[in-house]
């Protein structure tokens, strides 16, 4: 079944002209919120997250009561006729009958887009294995331009777990469509960024490098993006254990970056940030996560036609 509903899938599904009207509507947002607090009143968000979560899920649901609407959903696949063998497209064929707006989180690769055939409401992908999140990608995008002040000109260190890691593939995708932009690298071999993205890098004709030091490359970054090393995207716990603790982010380390370069995470974090770094003014990661939920709000709005 095919359906006219609008999908956000990918951050591509967005473009900079979309990208940068959410910005705009979420910077108003936080400028004037009770402009806002009843625009989604007696509509109904559907979070459908088949696998853990706090910041995401609980971002939705922060985000829509906060417009005035209401929020239904499970926290688990275990918690819903998925445990009874139910597939996907049912679920979503039958949410779209209750809900305005769907969001959903599915460990399997590709579930998105089995749902966007089988809705007819808004549907926006919350996460699905180590392919697209992008709506963490809104928030890293808003981050970036309310600490730096722009999109473009910029080098951005990426750091960890680039192989598994969706954020970084997301974050990529989105930058490389705003200009003059530097990318460095950092990871061990075994965690080096998949070649289908080194490929989109070097046909934007953009300047990047591939490291494994972290001290070498902080001090000619503006924005260091810290990821965790996924233990549920691995198959080997031996390996895990052994790259688990590789990059890890010390006051000390900071000493040599910029005054005003900023550290962002996705977020949960580990071990990879040293809780010392938290009270760091270049610290970003927990204001990113209001961030996240701003964005949140505006993409709802923008998806329910309410923006305006």
């Amino acid at each position: 079944m095919q359906t006219n509903a609008r999908s956000i899938i990918n951050i591509l599904d967005l473009s900079v002209e979309e990208l940068d009207h959410l910005m705009d509507l979420a910077d108003d947002i936080e400028q004037n919120p009770e402009k806002y607090q009843d625009r989604c009143a007696h509509k109904q968000l559907a979070t459908l997250f088949y696998e853990p979560s706090t910041r995401t899920r609980l971002s939705f649901e922060s985000a829509m009561l906060a417009l005035g609407g209401q929020v239904l959903g499970f926290a688990g696949a275990s918690s819903s006729s998925a445990s009874k063998g139910e597939s996907v497209a049912d679920t979503i064929s039958v949410m779209s009958n209750y809900v305005d707006i769907i969001a959903m989180r599915h460990p399997k690769e590709g579930a998105p887009v089995v749902a966007s055939m089988h809705t007819t409401v808004p549907f926006i992908n919350a996460g699905d294995g180590g392919h697209f999140h992008p709506t963490q990608t809104l928030a890293d995008l808003l981050t970036i331009r309310r600490t730096r002040g722009s999109l473009s000109g910029l080098t951005l260190g990426l750091c960890g777990d680039l192989k598994f890691g969706r954020t970084v593939h997301s974050l990529i995708d989105a930058m490389l469509r705003y200009p003059d932009n530097k990318y460095i690298l950092i990871s061990p071999e075994e965690l080096r960024i998949p070649e289908y993205e080194l490929e989109k890098l070097k046909e934007a004709g953009v300047e990047f490098e591939e490291t494994k030091s972290l001290e070498d490359a902080i001090p000619k970054l503006d924005i260091l993006y810290m990821t965790r090393v996924q233990k549920e995207r691995f198959f080997n716990e031996e390996d895990y254990l052994r790259l688990k603790d590789i990059y890890i982010l010390t006051p000390d380390k900071l000493q040599k970056a910029r005054s005003d370069m900023a550290v962002l995470h996705p977020l949960p974090r580990v071990n990879e940030i040293s809780v010392a770094v938290d009270k760091d003014p270049r610290a970003k990661y927990f204001y990113q996560t209001l961030c996240g939920k701003q964005m949140r709000m505006a993409l709802i709005l923008y998806l329910l036609g309410l923006d305006k």
